[in-house]
């Protein structure tokens, strides 16, 4: 493995470090608020596929333009 670290593109260290800090600061209600407010966002959608899917649903999504 290589000692250099990749991010996606916009993002850096300091930005990965704020979120982790996000999550790992929250209370357990606010996870649970955020957690019910993303399932009531009509906007996305929440599915289960099974493991062996994952590979071909994300690279159709990577090529969705939207």
């Amino acid at each position: 493995m290589s000692g250099r670290n990749r991010f996606p593109p916009g993002w850096d260290e300091e930005r990965v470090r704020k979120v982790l800090a996000h999550y790992e600061e929250q209370a357990e209600e606010e996870v649970v608020a955020e957690d019910e407010a993303a399932f009531e966002d009509r906007n996305y959608t929440v599915m289960e596929i099974p493991v062996d899917l994952v590979p071909a649903v994300r690279k159709l999504l990577a090529g969705h333009k939207g």
